[in-house]
């Protein structure tokens, strides 16, 4: 019998592992085929979910995300789930200036949220959580305690890891490049109704 997986995707957690590498190339990453190149033999996708905030500023940043989050709304079985982008006040001690600092919100929730419904739900033998945020070392310890045959294996963005998971996880390891270099979109990827998604210039 095939083991049902549902793959949990910790989107901002994902960027900025890949940022710290300097990976921008891997941004145009389908996170459906990621997963796919993922799975053990015997296991089976059923559902990707994709967890994000929409961006505010600066436009062409904004313009560069919406076009990744259009090209993954072209993948069969994937569902994205929004938590909220706030840009909060920071102000200098020293010199008194005043600026804003971005702050992705809610994802944690959302995920853990999922996780547990699915769980109690029997969607799924293992939850693949692509995550390094150790704030969900706590739905992944009910789970474990409350269904001892389901597995949670952790999947560590590039530069990401938490010990807090890794401890509390099934399984845990760090994705690697070369599973990152076999998964990406093609260079344009078509919609549904004919339109082209471009990778950015900047990605490239």
């Amino acid at each position: 019998m095939e083991q049902r997986v549902i793959a949990y995707i910790d989107g901002f957690n994902l960027y900025f592992g890949l940022r710290s590498k300097g990976w921008k190339r891997y941004y145009w990453l389908n996170i459906q085929a990621l997963i796919q190149n993922l799975l053990k033999p015997g296991q089976k996708l059923l559902c990707t979910k994709y967890f994000t905030s929409r961006i505010k500023e600066p436009p062409d940043k904004v313009k560069r995300q919406n076009t990744f989050l259009e090209a993954l709304g072209t993948l069969p079985d994937l569902a994205i789930f929004y938590g909220k982008y706030q840009l909060n006040p920071r102000i200098c001690r020293q010199c008194g200036f005043e600026d804003w600092v971005p702050n992705e919100k809610m994802s944690d929730v959302n995920i853990a949220t999922e996780l547990l419904v699915d769980a109690f739900r029997d969607r799924f033998d293992t939850a693949l959580l692509l995550s390094a945020d150790g704030d969900l070392k706590a739905p992944v310890t009910a789970i474990l305690r409350e269904f001892p045959a389901k597995r949670v294996v952790v999947v560590f963005p590039p530069a990401r890891h938490s010990i807090e998971l890794a401890n509390v996880a099934t399984a845990s390891f760090t994705v690697g490049r070369a599973n990152l270099e076999r998964s990406l979109f093609p260079p344009e990827v078509r919609k549904p109704d004919g339109f082209i998604l471009r990778c950015p210039q900047e990605w490239k």
